[in-house]
């Protein structure tokens, strides 16, 4: 079979690269490893100057540098990332060269195809065997025949021997023609491989793709088969098509707020279904996960309680059916949003298309790698037609040779002919009255193929059927020069044939949310779900704890704050059980803007002091102040209060008992700022409302604080 060295993809038009700045990768060789092991370059290449640490040139260095160009240029074109043209990785592209090489329609042994495929592939036969039943789950390109596993429940594959697989149609019609194939040796030199499958087909947005690389990473999520032929439909017609999203076997429902043509992540929900009263089915799993791994997180979040579940049963088969007993009082719609909150049924997944284009690293749209396979799709195409002319003049030519030469008996004149020389020139000069009927001049070649005639097909030669043959290579020979001239409207009737085919193979398995999903108030929805208790006798609180005092309810994510006598204070989760002592003043959930009220007794000089105050950001666990060490703290409110009465204790030639101070005169600052002066008396009682032992009668002045 002919090979031309002619790429697939020179219409595509090339898009930046990663690169194009980077001086690093400038000077990587392309190599191949020769039978000995030893790496040759295929092409002459500048090397980048290597300096030591110390500012000079050194042996070492270079080595290094060389090495490390080597193995990044490698991983990232010859391992972890896809090309655009034909959407695969190496590995994939040799699994599919090596299949189609043995494929004969039956089903062939997975360790046959491994073993074949280690001819092409320098790796373990593990890494092939599961691109293999990666390949197969994706359902496109290979059909599987035994355990390749369940992409559900996540069960793994039976070993390769006991599996087997063949090419589907879709990729042995529209994968394959090594007329139009370029090959390179493999990597030990025995072998033929292909530098890239002529694809008709957009595989890369169909499969799908991740990797990692030296210094980079992708991720392509798969397209819905039959949407992408009708946007390549639209490009060919000049329209710009249809936004595409992404569409994942296992379904679910996505949310592309934050979608943009490839770039960017989506939200995806597994499919709830309500049922009965208290039972909730999960009918389709978000991107990534099992139902297996599905499980384990919802386990975890009834621990946690977050959910309100009391029993999971898994009938998974051939369809996912995850059945979720909710618990008592608990309602389908708050447990549904509870499941979003707080579990993998609602996951994120980034999106950023890199690939290899023309082998050089770059980042795409979703559009721009559609527009690349769709002038792909149509320059193979042209070169297919152009092929096929070109064999069906060929045919021709031999067709109107075998039949004037029969017909003529133009091989009678051989008989009388001594030598070879003169049995070629007797056949020439037999076709010198016949030159008008054919297309082009008769050469050695013809008069070659023409002795091999045996006689058996000269005495059974049909000229009616030969002349048949020849008007039906005339009528083909047409039809190809209108579907040259008119290839754009071959192209879509081409696509327009796959969609018909396959629609009903290949429909839309992942909801788009015509609306971005509901935000859900987590914070409200777990308000009650946590009752935080205080055992008064011991000195402990916490949601654990059993009998005690009831505080309040909060949530998992609220914060308790506590401030003790002495002024010390800390902010945390609330707990599950916590000693705080009796010397706890104040216990409430966490509010940085809140706004307080303090009043406390310096050790020193026994001076009182007052200060206004908002806690502000704080960490959870760590113990603070707000007054200095062996203070005591004499008032602690929210807020601030209208006034604050004071009672002094007697004291000799004390003149002033008793004292109102006016709080908001003081300024609001930080935790930790000192606070303002009130009084160098001791104090006995001290209250923000208007208490009974306050005497109306006594003038007392009022209390200053500035």
């Amino acid at each position: 079979m002919a090979k031309t060295k002619k790429p697939a993809n020179d219409s595509a038009s090339e898009p930046p690269s990663l690169f194009d700045n980077m001086d690093m990768f400038a000077s990587v060789p392309t190599s191949t490893v020769a039978g000995n092991g030893e790496a040759e370059e295929t092409e002459s290449v500048s090397q980048t100057p290597a300096h030591t640490l110390h500012g000079g040139s050194g042996p070492l260095r270079e080595l290094m540098n060389e090495n490390f160009l080597q193995f990044a240029s490698y991983t990232i074109c010859n391992r972890a990332i896809p090309t655009v043209e034909d959407g695969l990785k190496p590995v994939q592209r040799r699994i599919m060269h090596s299949i189609w090489e043995k494929d004969d329609g039956r089903f062939i042994k997975v360790a046959n195809v491994v073993g074949h495929t280690m001819q092409y592939h320098p790796h373990g036969d593990a890494s092939i065997g599961d691109a293999i039943v990666n390949l197969t789950n994706k359902r496109y390109l290979i059909e599987g025949q035994g355990n390749y596993g369940n992409i559900y429940t996540g069960d793994p594959a039976a070993a390769t021997r006991y599996i087997e697989c063949r090419l589907t149609e879709l990729a042995r019609n529209e994968l394959f023609n090594p007329k139009l194939t370029s090959y390179i040796p493999s990597y030990d030199g025995r072998n033929q491989e292909p530098i890239l499958l002529p694809s008709k087909l957009p595989l890369l947005l169909m499969l799908g793709a991740e990797g990692i690389a030296v210094g980079l990473s992708t991720t392509i999520l798969p397209h819905n088969f039959i949407e992408l032929l009708k946007a390549q439909i639209l490009i060919i017609q000049g329209k710009n098509p249809r936004k595409l999203y992404p569409d994942f076997q296992t379904g679910g429902v996505i949310d592309v707020k934050d979608y943009a043509d490839g770039v960017g992540k989506i939200k995806i929900r597994a499919v709830i279904e309500k049922r009965q009263h208290n039972k909730l089915v999960i009918t389709a799993l978000p991107n990534g996960r099992t139902t297996e791994s599905l499980i384990n997180d919802i386990e975890e979040a009834i621990k946690r309680k977050k959910v309100p579940v009391r029993e999971i049963s898994d009938f998974t088969a051939e369809k996912v059916e995850i059945e979720l007993t909710l618990a008592t009082g608990a309602t389908q719609d708050q447990a549904e949003q509870a499941l979003f909150a707080f579990t993998a049924c609602e996951t994120t997944i980034s999106s950023r298309p890199v690939l290899l284009c023309k082998n050089r690293p770059a980042e795409m749209t979703v559009s721009e790698i559609l527009k690349i396979n769709t002038a792909q799709l149509l320059d193979i195409f042209k070169r297919e037609l152009e092929l096929r002319l070109g064999e069906l003049d060929d045919l021709f030519h031999s067709k109107t040779l075998e039949q004037i030469f029969i017909e003529n008996r133009i091989y009678k004149r051989i008989e009388e002919q001594t030598t070879y020389e003169a049995v070629q020139k007797a056949v020439l000069d037999g076709f010198k009255p016949f030159r008008k009927l054919l297309r082009r001049d008769v050469n050695l070649d013809d008069v070659e193929g023409l002795l091999q005639i045996k006689i058996r097909k000269i005495s059974r030669f049909d000229i009616n059927k030969n002349r048949e043959e020849i008007d039906g290579i005339v009528k083909e020979e047409k039809e190809t020069k209108h579907s040259l001239k008119y290839l754009n409207d071959h192209a879509i009737a081409y696509l327009n044939k796959l969609i018909e085919k396959y629609k009903k193979v290949y429909p839309r398995l992942t909801k788009v949310n015509d609306d971005a999903f509901e935000e859900i108030e987590v914070r409200e929805l777990t308000a009650t779900e946590l009752t935080l208790k205080i055992d008064r006798e011991n000195g402990y609180i916490g949601t654990e704890i059993r009998g005690g005092e009831e505080l309040f309810k909060c949530s998992s994510l609220d914060k308790i704050l506590m401030v003790w006598e002495d002024g010390h204070f800390k902010m945390m989760p609330p707990p599950d059980k916590f000693f705080v002592d009796k010397n706890c003043l104040y216990m409430k959930l966490y509010d940085r803007e809140k706004e307080f009220t303090a009043i406390y007794t310096e050790p020193s000089y026994g001076f009182t002091y007052i200060k206004r105050f908002a806690f502000g950001g704080l960490i959870q666990n760590k113990e603070y102040r707000l007054a200095p060490e062996k203070s005591k703290l004499l008032l602690l409110e929210e807020g601030t209060p209208d006034s604050v009465y004071v009672k002094y204790k007697p004291a000799k030639s004390q003149r002033i008992h008793q004292q109102e101070f006016t709080p908001s005169e003081v300024i609001c600052k930080g935790v930790s700022a000192k606070g303002i002066q009130m009084t160098s008396k001791d104090i006995s009682r001290i209250t923000t409302k208007k208490p009974s032992w306050w005497d109306d009668s006594e003038k007392s002045p009022k209390g200053q604080l500035t």
